[in-house]
């Protein structure tokens, strides 16, 4: 493929790329079979309402189709008019630039809305020439932002790879951190617990104790999940949202669509006491990682949480031999529970030089106080007998 003869296009909807010619580029092997940028998961997004104009998620979906007609790359785009759902955090840049007068919103964002997961961004079919299908996307999505006088275009959560790719290609470049486990070929949980201090073991086997008291704990996936499940864990995700921060991002019917085209993909951990479900956490599942996401309950149980959302993820990506789990955003106490802290991206293009200066100043400063403190917590409260990196 040649710059010559490739035709970028933005598309409205997902559903003009097609799941085919989507999927193709998804499917890459470099991309690990991650759910997050699936045809299903994305489409499922928008179908039910989730990611449109209305709730502030304007798709503009790029493809790059070559010589020969074939989609060979495609970038999940959004035109928001908000900073929510996100999980990376620039509300004080819009607020300080609106104090000066500026216009924050609205702003581009290649991401996989609502979901603080690192997934490619720059979505490249197997065999394509990837450096310059990602430098067409890029320029076309800098193109996109001009066109609708958008202040930054955030790619949100890119691989290391393609963070790299993207502040070579001038974006300013933004790190953060989450809490991984990652699987040192442990062959049961009990193997796993074997490779932590003496304190940690008995915490933890204390903890599972706890939770499960009194309770029935069950992993659904594929054919066994139903919709008296999703009933369910959507009562604990509405409660969970509207405790946390006010209106949720997901209605009913995208999960009764992640149910129908992804089940397999899906792993729902539930507990309920006397046959009633009190609590349930969801995870999604890629080629070589668990990627935990929501979480809910109705009943306030000791140690449920940890149950549900670390230790029976652990447990699953044990017996499916997968190399991680991702416990999602946020969480210093994950790292007590054999999560430790990994260094996750994003990439911002800002087009106002009176704010991408300032902006480029505290990102310099955020990086390094990012790696000291990852170093540090890793260092002083990893809960292994010796550091796993």
């Amino acid at each position: 493929m040649t710059g010559l003869k490739a035709t970028v296009t933005v598309h409205r909807r997902i559903a003009e790329i097609g799941r085919e010619a989507w999927d193709a580029c998804a499917a890459n092997p470099v991309h690990g079979g991650n759910p997050f940028i699936a045809y299903d998961f994305l489409n499922g997004l928008e179908e039910s309402g989730c990611a449109i104009e209305r709730t502030g998620w304007g798709p503009q979906h790029l493809s790059v189709t070559d010589g020969d007609g074939r989609v060979a790359a495609v970038m999940p785009l959004y035109l928001k008019s908000h900073s929510q759902g996100e999980y990376i955090f620039d509300h004080a840049w819009a607020d300080a630039y609106e104090r000066a007068g500026g216009r924050y919103y609205p702003k581009l964002v290649g991401a996989s809305p609502f979901s603080p997961v690192t997934g490619p961004r720059l979505i490249v079919r197997h065999g394509v020439e990837s450096s310059t299908a990602m430098g067409l996307l890029t320029d076309a999505a800098l193109t996109v932002c001009e066109r609708f006088g958008a202040s930054t275009l955030g790619i949100n959560f890119p691989t290391e790879d393609e963070w790299r790719f993207l502040g070579g290609r001038g974006l300013l470049l933004r790190q953060n951190q989450q809490y991984h486990w990652l699987n040192a070929g442990y062959d049961g949980f009990d193997a796993f617990l074997g490779a932590l201090s003496s304190g940690r073991r008995k915490t933890i086997r204390r903890e599972r104790r706890d939770a499960a008291a009194g309770l029935e704990i069950v992993r659904l996936t594929g054919a066994d999940l139903t919709e008296e499940h999703w009933d369910a864990f959507f009562a604990f995700y509405m409660d969970t949202g509207s405790r946390k921060w006010g209106q949720p991002y997901l209605n009913r019917q995208f999960f009764s669509l992640l149910g129908a085209r992804m089940a397999d993909r899906v792993l729902l951990v539930m507990a309920r006491r006397g046959g009633r479900w009190i609590a349930g956490a969801l995870n999604l599942i890629g080629d070589d990682c668990l990627y935990g996401r929501n979480w809910g309950c109705l009943e306030d149980v000791p140690f449920l949480h940890f149950e549900l959302c670390y230790y029976q993820a652990i447990d699953f990506a044990i017996e499916r031999q997968l190399a991680r789990v991702e416990a999602g955003a946020q969480g210093q106490h994950k790292i007590a529970r054999g999560y430790l802290p990994t260094a996750v991206y994003s990439a911002h293009h800002i087009a106002d030089p009176a704010l991408r200066g300032p902006v480029a100043r505290f990102l310099e400063q955020e990086r390094a106080a990012v790696q000291g403190e990852m170093d540090w917590l890793a260092e002083e409260y990893s809960p292994f007998r010796q550091s796993v990196g």
